[in-house]
């Protein structure tokens, strides 16, 4: 498995999807070696993880990679094994810049997604909408699964004594680090200044947060607002329901097929600040949880595992189809 995010001792909260994907596969008896293709967007980097890569792949030990992220599956080409990419978001859509702007560097990025989805065995995308930004093929839909293990509803109380948070306020989550532009930090608290005072509204931010703990600040707040420029199928909108906790989110990834059944959630098609306050304010108005732990049962990571194991499937059955497809003379 070849990812281009993966926890480092500085943020071991980095990549919770791919890591839990990683431990399921090997519950199901798939040995999963990771390679941390750590580019820094610096092509030496990326050259040096190139070589390394075709190292390991050339040694005979492995019958499958899967790239998470395109720019991490530039790394294996020319791929002599069978390729499953999963496309996650920002290798499609673009990387936003410090200013809110789409910068350069992810142009080149999406020029990267539409070259590798033409020569990956199989592609995986985390949310349908990707798709329109991809080069024609089957896709498979296969969004980041949950561990409902840890993500279920606590008692509020006892979750906001945990945090240190004092009772009485009304908390809104936003569950992202605020120097990463494309969440839009500003924006959301934007959103909680335009609330009415009545609320006593306070904007809780968890964006460096070790995974395990995220239930409880999920568990402690009132709402859950997603302001991103863009996402693929944001984890948080998906935890935030399995803990029952309302979200409020901009229309970005698949929030609007997560949420579009829950009744006390919100979706805002502007990304006005005073749009979201008001939707803000309808949910907290409510002062009720969600039923959102049944909308996600179905993404429980076991689940989702098998999917995944049969897309490795297919993709090693197409590839020796495509070796019988070529004259013995032409093999080298």
């Amino acid at each position: 498995m070849l990812t281009s995010v993966w926890p480092t001792p500085e943020h071991p909260e980095y990549a919770p999807a791919v890591v839990r994907q990683a431990q399921f596969l090997r519950k199901e008896g798939v040995d999963v070696d990771v390679f941390h293709v750590n580019g820094r967007k610096n092509p030496v980097q990326y050259a040096r993880a190139w070589i390394k890569v075709q190292r390991l792949v050339a040694n005979g030990a492995y019958d499958l990679v899967h790239a998470q992220w395109a720019q991490a599956a530039l790394s294996s080409l020319p791929s002599h094994l069978p390729l499953v990419v999963t496309f996650r978001g920002s290798d499609v859509e673009g990387i936003v810049s410090a200013n809110g702007r789409y910068a350069a560097s992810g142009w080149v990025l999406q020029r990267v997604a539409r070259t590798v989805a033409r020569v990956a065995d199989e592609a995986i995308l985390v949310a349908a909408r990707l798709a329109r930004l991809l080069p024609q093929r089957d896709y498979q839909v296969i969004p980041p699964g949950l561990d409902l293990d840890l993500f279920r509803p606590l008692p509020q109380v006892e979750a906001q004594a945990r945090l240190g948070l004092a009772p009485g306020a009304r908390y809104v989550l936003f569950a992202a680090a605020p120097d990463r532009p494309v969440k839009r930090y500003g924006l959301a608290q934007s959103a909680v200044e335009h609330l009415d005072a009545r609320f006593r509204a306070k904007l809780v931010v968890a964006g460096n947060v070790e995974p395990s703990l995220m239930p409880v600040y999920m568990n402690a707040c009132d709402a859950l607002l997603l302001t991103s420029a863009h996402e693929g199928s944001p984890d948080v909108v998906k935890e935030a329901l399995a803990c029952n906790l309302p979200v409020v989110s901009v229309d970005v990834g698949d929030v609007r097929e997560r949420i579009r059944d829950v009744e006390g959630c919100a979706l805002c098609e502007s990304d006005d600040p005073r749009v979201l306050a008001a939707a803000l304010a309808g949910v907290l108005d409510r002062h009720q949880r969600v039923s959102g732990s049944a909308a996600v049962g179905n993404l429980n990571e076991s689940l989702l595992t098998a999917k995944v194991i049969a897309v490795y499937e297919r993709a090693v059955r197409r590839r020796r189809r495509k070796l019988r497809a070529v004259p013995v003379a032409h093999i080298r």
